[in-house]
């Protein structure tokens, strides 16, 4: 653990990060994870693999005995979204959105791509045979899964459009974790998140002081996470706290990367290559019991609600939003996008998961039926937003490698760098 915070490596060992780090490696690992995870939990096996996910283990003192599933979601997530909390801000410190006026849509896309998900599913569930105490099961995308078809799919799209997806689902995750801390948490405990203030503080001025012993930190952060999870808010908000926390700008010129640079550069192997993937392993085995288990559950109201709030509402509300903000008030849309680019991007944010499942269990009961049908529904609906995305993004790669191969040969042909103009 200590080589995380130290420079030297063996070379061998410095060349399989580099691999780790790519993210169409990471995306893949998370793909064949989940598809795994699913094969075998609807398996004659299918036993096996919930017994190891409801596994429970930890200390009980410190009320941490928790399922293996609960410890994937929470925890090894957490490592997911400190890096996550890292780049962000370094997007918004010394990267493109550190503009107001670009920053301002990936914000406003999270906040329509929440509120028309769960107007829709509200409507729908009017009336007998429905409940709307699932409203936002639909609101949360998950960032792991949407990053991962971006990177298996588009490694020639702009990578604006990933800063535009990043932000919009760290938002749209903060967002969907503050109505659990509202509408869905019946024990918050004050206190708790209270003293969590205080090794989250501790931490903030180590960092700030650019102190990089992980004999100091990584203590700090984890009693941060404990306290935030004691508290009854969803863990995960810890690791963004704590990738915030981070300076970024170098404290002088010359001496190198910015510990916020430093951190996400030995982090991101142990989130792509570990912590990512056996969440997917641990979260996306639902047993759908064959033809007529999924015709069942995608026949109730609630299970409609969820797949057309995450298809049809996210994709509507994150390009109205998008829209209305950027023709009302300065707010611009990258130089390197088209609006095509955002639709593609849009249908993606779609792909919800972890928060939407903690959501369902919260609203409905884990275990219980109509939770059952809220699990199919939320893998049904994230499958087909995932699949449209795939086909919008792959043409749009498609049409960004032409491009970028006959501004090449234009550039060889005349000696002149061409100019990028982003397609239509």
């Amino acid at each position: 653990m200590a080589r995380l915070f130290v420079r030297g490596s063996w070379p061998e060992t410095a060349r399989i990060a580099d691999i780790l780090r790519k993210e169409t490696f990471g995306g893949g690992l998370l793909l064949i994870a989940a598809a795994a995870a699913l094969v075998w939990a609807n398996s004659p096996w299918s036993a096996a693999y919930e017994s190891l996910r409801d596994a429970q283990v930890g200390p009980g003192a410190l009320h941490l005995h928790l399922s293996l599933g609960t410890w994937a979601a929470d925890g090894l997530l957490a490592i997911f979204f400190f890096v996550a909390g890292l780049e962000l801000k370094r997007e918004f410190v010394a990267g493109d959105l550190r503009d107001p006026r670009l920053a301002a849509l990936p914000v406003a896309a999270a906040v329509g791509g929440v509120a028309v998900p769960a107007g829709l599913y509200f409507a729908i569930n009017l009336g007998g045979g429905g409940d709307t105490s699932g409203w936002a099961i639909p609101t949360a995308t998950d960032i792991a899964f949407a990053l991962a078809v971006l990177a298996v799919v588009g490694s020639r799209l702009p990578s604006a459009l990933r800063t535009f997806l990043l932000t919009l689902a760290v938002v749209d995750d903060l967002l969907a974790i503050t109505i659990i801390a509202i509408f869905y948490t019946s024990d918050l405990s004050p206190i708790a998140l209270l003293l969590a203030l205080l090794p989250l503080g501790l931490f903030t001025t180590l960092v700030q002081r650019r102190i990089r012993s992980w004999w100091l930190l990584l203590p700090l952060a984890a009693a941060t996470w404990v306290l935030v999870h004691e508290s009854g808010v969803h863990a995960t908000v810890a690791g963004v706290l704590l990738g915030f926390a981070v300076p970024v700008v170098r404290q002088a010129a010359g001496e190198g990367p910015g510990l916020a640079e430093h951190l996400e550069h030995r982090f991101r192997p142990l989130s792509a290559a570990f912590a990512v993937p056996v969440f997917a392993f641990m979260a996306a085995g639902v047993a759908i019991g064959g033809l007529s288990g999924l015709g069942e559950s995608l026949s109730d109201r609630v299970a409609i609600g969820i797949v057309i709030g995450l298809v049809v509402g996210k994709p509507i509300g994150i390009l109205a939003a998008t829209w209305l903000v950027a023709r009302v008030t300065k707010a611009e849309l990258d130089s390197d996008l088209a609006w095509r680019d955002v639709l593609g991007l849009a249908v993606l944010a779609g792909v919800g998961f972890t928060v939407s499942l903690l959501i369902g269990e919260l609203a409905f009961g884990a275990g219980t039926q109509r939770d059952d049908h809220v699990k199919v529904a939320i893998l049904a609906g994230s499958l087909l937003a995932a699949v449209l995305a795939s086909v919008l993004l792959r043409s749009r790669h498609r049409l960004y490698d032409r491009l970028a191969q006959q501004e090449s040969l234009d550039s060889d042909r005349d000696g002149v760098p061409a100019v990028y103009t982003p397609p239509a």
